[in-house]
């Protein structure tokens, strides 16, 4: 599923913008992946959730496959990394995207769930070609 979203997402950005975590960073202590599966257990969608400290967590990785797509699978991971960053006492959640076309899905995704655009975030560079969102978590 990373290869599949790598295949996707490396034609829309220039690499030296590009920041997708690797499988290698995925199995980090910091990182939790959470897997949507289809009711005869396919995987259909990603999501993780970097912990960066005692209240701040970033959303990486989200990913739903193209047969998916449309049934609100992508609404759903990002509800579980929600959920999963309140049980580890986050208050604050964000994340990074492209800014170019082909970006619109996920970008209705992320406002649709309470997403606010801001700043650039964490050590990222504000490029031109990244999109950063907040949300502020209350429990």
């Amino acid at each position: 599923m990373v290869s599949e979203l790598n295949a996707v997402m490396m034609p829309l950005t220039p690499p030296e913008f590009q920041f997708q975590l690797t499988v290698e960073e995925m199995a980090e202590p910091s990182v939790t992946v959470l897997v949507a599966r289809s009711d005869s257990g396919e995987a259909i969608g990603m999501a993780s959730l970097k912990v960066h400290d005692e209240a701040l967590g970033e959303v990486k990785r989200m990913f739903t496959t193209p047969a998916a797509r449309g049934r609100r699978v992508g609404s759903r991971l990002l509800r579980s990394v929600e959920d999963l960053a309140l049980e580890k006492g986050l208050t604050r959640l964000v994340l990074e995207t492209g800014e170019a076309p082909g970006f619109e899905a996920a970008w209705r995704v992320y406002e649709r769930g309470g997403y606010a655009v801001c700043s650039a975030v964490l050590d990222y560079p504000d490029s031109g070609y990244s999109r950063f969102y907040e949300k502020m978590l209350v429990r």
